[in-house]
């Protein structure tokens, strides 16, 4: 019988890339075409308009400069601080208070679902006098536009390895709770980490209602109020932060997919973590 199951399998067809390549489905190859179309036309457009003599200008006009360098300083603010306060309350649901997972997710839909203004105005109303003043405000803001993507992101990264078995293993190994976060689980979560900071860093380099009704002029709101002035410099201006945002969140991801196809793990894409990873390991938690 093992002879007969040696001789199937070597009869049968191996799998190589250039087959998988060739097997590509027409139907696929039609749908990236549409999506060229529908995002490079207007994108096309937009070049032509603006001219590229437009491109140069957009750096010599006064406060172009500041409002990049706030919407830079906003997307780090929120990233770290979202990572700080989302990883530990995650991985703690999951491990002690697996029951309210499904209160969690309610809870964190709602940045989404109320209004902008409304929490504007809450946020103005409870806020320390000496955070009001300060772009800092808008940063602890962006946290919670953040959330819902960051938990889901997180979450989908916990559920992909046994994170309890883990927690044990290194409990049973003498480490303690922070040890245990920082060599074990955080490890074999960076790929959900990742795709959580692409995410984030997404939402603050394009946001325009909160920061203009804070009175912040970020890159997009000096866009906005810039549009009024010269139209043309203006969506030279509005592609290059599109630019600019693709290549950070590409270098994100390359460096995010560096590292996981090192250690085995699942690759980071724009929008999802894969969820089939290697068995993970303890590592050195003594």
């Amino acid at each position: 019988m093992a002879t007969v199951a040696s001789a199937q399998q070597a009869r049968a067809p191996v799998s190589t890339p250039a087959a998988r390549r060739r097997s590509f489905p027409v139907w696929r190859w039609v749908v990236l075409l549409i999506a060229a179309l529908y995002f490079g036309i207007p994108l096309y457009a937009g070049l032509k308009f603006a001219g590229f003599k437009a491109f140069t200008q957009v750096t010599s006009y006064p406060q172009f400069g500041s409002a990049f360098a706030l919407s830079l300083r906003l997307a780090l603010i929120a990233t770290v601080l979202t990572l700080v306060l989302m990883v530990p309350t995650t991985v703690y649901v999951h491990l002690r208070l697996p029951r309210i997972r499904r209160a969690m997710e309610a809870i964190t839909i709602l940045p989404i679902v109320i209004p902008p203004i409304v929490l504007i105005i809450g946020v103005l109303k409870v806020a320390p006098g000496f955070l009001i003043s300060t772009p800092d405000l808008l940063g602890l803001e962006y946290v919670i536009l953040a959330m819902p993507f960051a938990y889901r992101s997180l979450d989908s990264g916990l559920r992909s390895f046994d994170v309890k078995t883990l927690v044990e293993a290194s409990n049973s190994l003498g480490a303690g709770w922070p040890t245990t976060l920082w060599r074990v689980v955080i490890p074999n979560l960076r790929t959900a980490i990742l795709s959580a900071t692409v995410l984030t860093v997404a939402l603050v380099l394009g946001e325009f209602t909160m920061a203009s009704l804070d009175n912040f002029q970020t890159f997009p709101v000096w866009i906005v109020n810039f549009e009024q002035n010269s139209g043309n410099v203006s969506v030279a201006a509005s592609l290059l932060a599109l630019f600019v945002t693709w290549l950070l969140l590409m270098l994100i991801v390359t460096l995010g997919s560096r590292g996981a196809r090192r250690r085995g793990g699942a690759e980071v894409t724009l929008f999802s973590v894969g969820t089939r990873q290697t068995t993970p390991t303890v590592g050195e938690a003594e």
